[in-house]
């Protein structure tokens, strides 16, 4: 958790989003009954990667989630993932319970706002689960499709009484006439949230998604890390890999 081992974890959100980690609420496609819209994900991912960073031990996760949104952009939702007990130490569970905001407000903008809480219910003896709050601006034009969002956490406990600011970009480039989309994620970390000696790290990557047609199935592969000074025979939670990840999404 990185300045500790633990300082580590969001939806990415959009960049859960970034193979973060975390809800993707943009993907999901939404069953909708009146003015409420109710959508579930399913994963099964190589590594959970959480802004670069190992969460599962370099072992399969499963990941899933409920959203709940209504028609005026609220919404809420929940979102979990396993675990790697003995490399992270929080315990076998990720949960994730978030609520917010988002609605278009110009043609081909959309912004998404809202708060995260990330909780690990059978986590050891500590402090772990903390807050963050975050929003995003999303520009759409053709088959290209951006973000760039930020996230703070402010002062508390789990966080060494410090705090962790993010900031990120996400692109996805739709190829014409295939199912594929191009992606890419860059984020920047400052504070307790990092594996850096100076608390200030770079994330990143770069992949490739397709919607198997006729199912409600996608799958994506990505090279993913971020910036880290973890001395062997210390485990790398950095370490640059390859994520391969079949979602569904209902």
């Amino acid at each position: 958790m990185l300045t500790s081992i633990r300082g580590l974890t969001a939806a990415t959100l959009a960049a859960c989003a970034a193979l973060s980690s975390a809800p993707a609420f943009a993907e999901e496609e939404e069953e909708t009954t009146g003015p409420i819209e109710v959508s579930a994900n399913v994963a099964l991912t190589s590594e959970y990667r959480f802004r670069g960073v190992d969460l599962s031990g370099g072992e399969l996760a499963i990941q899933g989630g409920v959203d709940v949104a209504h028609e005026s952009g609220i919404y809420v939702g929940t979102w979990a993932s396993s675990l790697d007990e003995t490399t992270v130490g929080f315990g076998s569970t990720e949960l994730d319970i978030y609520g917010g905001w988002s609605g278009d407000v110009a043609e081909g903008v959309s912004v998404d706002v809202g708060v995260i809480q990330y909780m690990y219910p059978d986590a050891g003896p500590g402090d772990f689960d903390y807050t963050e709050f975050y929003g995003s601006l999303t520009f759409g034009l053709g088959p290209v499709e951006a973000t760039a969002g930020v996230a703070y956490a402010p002062d508390q406990d789990s966080l060494g009484s410090t705090d962790n600011f993010y900031v990120y970009t996400d692109v996805g480039i739709g190829i014409p006439e295939t199912p594929i989309t191009v992606t890419g994620h860059l984020g920047y970390t400052d504070g307790f949230l990092t594996f850096t000696n100076d608390s200030k790290a770079f994330d990143w990557s770069i992949g490739a998604e397709a919607a198997i047609g006729g199912t409600p199935l996608t799958l994506g592969v990505a090279y993913t890390g971020a910036e880290g000074d973890i001395v062997a025979p210390a485990y790398d939670f950095v370490d640059d890999a390859f994520v391969v990840t079949l979602s569904a999404s209902f």
